[in-house]
């Protein structure tokens, strides 16, 4: 009895074992068990904390430019609207410029931000070209409004005297809508017939998210860029050359008709009694403090800063958009989006340019700042508008430049200060 119970523990021993290899065998064929990743890329990871840090003070950056785009131009807005003053022919195209900025700021860059933060689009695939379709339109629009800017200046400082009769509020009028609907016919037309895309197969088959990217063919990255910067681009530098060219000659020649007044005047200060040194250099601080002096060097800081600044802006991107149009691969998608911001940033720099620069629109910038009920008391200051030294050139809309009481050197000056 006792060796029969032996040998049926033995039976049932080696039958546990044979059971428990086999669970261990299906175990490890079975597809429910944990695989090891091939391709560590294609699990996803979580972020660690300092690509959150990154990413959080990089949406603070873009924020803050944003920002300052919005309030920059929303500012020039209300300053062109409520100062009598500043409601000249010219200051229509730097109204056109703030509403295409203000246009880049909020139908552009916010959702350009949201998208590039979080790595995909959300907002719809086809919200996804009516973007890209206000992005080339808007951009568009605020370089030709530079270069139209660009061309009012010239001819005012150009022709002064026929720039009332040439430049009419009919003409800027409807030199603003035929640019708008130039940067209309760029984007809308060809992005709705969607020509600007090429016939590739669909890159978001497979991908957890979607994406929306400026994917452009060779044929209409090149001919909306000569339209939208390369043309308007080589207009204003050959513009600014000429003006500046222009301005030095009117100085050379201020200068020269002035000169007798100048030597009266440090004669003047000879006469006075004062040591050897001190005389010396009182008439070395005013022949350095003249205003031709002060208009010559201005000139030349303004258009260097407004060609400075809009190079660097927008070369860039409209050069590696090319490339990246004939190459795909040449361009990585974070440079691309990097030069993408270049760009818009130059939406915000254009009302410092401009308008900042400017000493009548910093004081309109104080008044509407500084105004306790600026929005309730709008109406009245329209009404109740006292003209300062400054509004005695010009009336309204249509003004011509009429200078009153002054001798040719006054009237030259006057064109070198316009720029």
């Amino acid at each position: 009895m006792e060796a029969m119970s032996m040998k049926k523990k033995q039976c049932l021993h080696t039958v546990h074992l044979k059971v428990f290899a086999m669970l261990v065998t299906s175990n490890f064929n079975d597809s429910t068990w944990p695989k090891i990743v091939e391709h560590p890329e294609d699990a996803e990871e979580e972020p660690d904390a300092v690509t959150l840090l990154s990413i959080l003070l990089v949406g603070v950056f873009l924020s803050l430019l944003i920002f300052l785009s919005v309030a920059g131009n929303i500012l020039v807005c209300i300053a062109i609207y409520t100062e009598r003053s500043l409601r000249r022919i010219g200051n229509l195209f730097l109204a056109s410029l703030a509403i295409a900025d203000l246009f880049v700021a909020s139908l552009v860059m916010t959702f350009a931000g949201v998208n590039d933060l979080l790595g995909y689009w959300v907002f719809g695939a086809q919200f996804c070209d009516t973007w890209v379709a206000f992005d080339v339109m808007c951009s568009t629009a605020s370089i030709l409004n530079l270069c139209a800017i660009s061309l009012d200046r010239y001819i005012h400082i150009k022709d002064p005297l026929r720039y009332g009769r040439w430049v009419t509020r009919r003409v800027a009028v409807g030199t603003i809508v035929a640019i708008w609907l130039l940067a209309g016919l760029v984007s809308f037309v060809p992005i709705s017939f969607n020509l600007h895309r090429p016939n590739t197969p669909d890159d978001d088959i497979g991908k957890k998210y979607p994406t929306c990217a400026l994917d452009l063919t060779p044929t209409y990255a090149v001919v909306s860029s000569c339209i939208s910067f390369y043309v308007p681009c080589i207009v204003m530098i050959g513009i600014y050359c000429r003006l500046y060219c222009y301005a030095q000659k009117h100085v050379k020649s201020i200068r020269a008709v002035t000169k007798p007044g100048e030597i009266a005047e440090a004669k003047r200060y000879r006469s006075i009694r004062r040591p050897k040194a001190q005389k010396k250099l009182k008439i070395r601080q005013l022949h350095h403090s003249s205003p031709y002096h002060v208009s010559d060097h201005k000139a030349a800081i303004t258009v260097g800063v407004i060609m400075g600044v809009f190079l660097i802006c927008w070369v860039p991107f409209f050069c590696v958009n090319i490339v990246a149009a004939f190459c795909k691969t040449c361009i990585g998608g974070q440079t691309f989006k990097i030069l993408s911001w270049l760009g818009y940033s130059n939406s915000a720099f254009n009302p410092i340019i401009y308008s900042i620069f400017n000493a009548e629109f910093r004081e309109a910038f104080k008044r509407i700042l500084t105004a306790r009920n600026t929005w309730c008391c709008c109406s009245n200051e329209m009404g109740n508008v006292h003209p300062r030294n400054s509004d005695r050139y010009v009336t309204d809309y249509a003004a011509k430049n009429v200078v009153m009481n002054s001798g040719r050197s006054s009237a030259e000056l006057e064109q070198v200060s316009a720029i």
